[in-house]
């Protein structure tokens, strides 16, 4: 029987975010190791390799951009390396499912922000949501408790650039190849990292460590082809529940690779963020389906 759309999109949403996982699963597991920016240095260049490879047989470097995207693309830069600083510096030092629940808040901070910046409108409905989304962020975070340590605010700013990343993204002409994008993103982290880099002492590095830098690059670059395939195949109202798999890969990682389990009420922090989340995707895609029926011609 042949596989429908919905199911391969699906699947290919789970390969993605279980890619993107592995890939945090391989680098914390040279935590203390290997420094970080040498680690982020020598992944960038394998994902720059890749990437350029891909941009170079699809044309995208061929692309002229505007100064316009110029300057967005500049700015996608700048917050792809704090993203990239923050989360893996908090990666290191926190549970892998933890830094990942707080991450499940980004369709939240992305719906208020496009809100507050580029005046998209949000009914109560998703505002309520976004809140409630908040309240769960807080219980995985729990400021002035023992638990809580300042990598927790790392988290939250790697979620702050993130969020800028995407709008950023969002602003850029139809024209501009996505592909152009993420080589260009690429090389700037590997240059600001190269450069990085070189204000510590390397760690010379086994076959081990050179293993599982060059799979999380592989991981890397699987994640960021599988998402690109996602969106060519399937309805997104159905596809893109399934990017909260990543949270159940990294549950399972975490205990298996290192042992944590998250506490309770981690837990019910991030089934909170979750649940957020599902409902915020479930009210647009009702709404987009009231807007298209709208806009559909009347019979006569």
């Amino acid at each position: 029987m042949a596989r429908s759309d919905n199911l391969t999109g699906a699947l290919l949403m789970m390969a993605s975010m279980a890619a993107f996982t592995l890939n945090d699963t391989f680098m914390k597991m040279l935590a203390g190791e290997v420094p970080l920016f040498q680690l982020l240095f020598l992944r960038g260049v394998i994902t720059t390799v890749a990437v350029a490879a891909i941009a170079l047989w699809n044309g995208a470097l061929r692309a002229r951009v505007s100064r316009r995207d110029r300057g967005f693309i500049a700015l996608r830069m700048l917050t792809e390396i704090g993203a990239a600083y923050f989360f893996l510096t908090a990666l290191f030092e926190m549970p892998l499912a933890n830094v990942t629940a707080i991450l499940q808040a980004l369709p939240l901070t992305i719906t208020l922000a496009a809100a507050v910046f580029m005046r998209e409108p949000v009914g109560w409905r998703r505002v309520g949501a976004i809140l409630a989304g908040f309240v769960g962020v807080l219980l995985i975070v729990r400021p002035g408790t023992e638990g809580f340590t300042i990598y927790s605010l790392y988290v939250l700013a790697a979620v702050g650039c993130v969020t800028l990343r995407d709008l950023t993204t969002r602003r850029l002409s139809a024209g501009t190849p996505s592909m152009l994008v993420t080589l260009t993103t690429s090389v700037a982290v590997m240059v600001f990292f190269g450069l990085a880099s070189m204000t510590v002492e390397w760690a010379p590095m086994d076959l081990r460590a050179g293993g599982l830098t060059l799979a999380a690059g592989t991981m890397v670059i699987g994640g960021y082809l599988f998402s690109i395939m996602v969106m060519r195949v399937g309805e997104v109202s159905f596809v893109s529940p399934f990017r909260y798999t990543g949270l159940l890969w990294a549950l399972v990682l975490g205990w298996a690779a290192f042992g944590e389990w998250p506490e309770p009420v981690t837990l019910l922090g991030a089934a909170i963020v979750v649940g957020s989340g599902l409902f915020m995707l479930y009210r647009e895609a009702r709404l987009g389906r009231a807007r298209h029926a709208a806009l559909r011609p009347r019979l006569r």
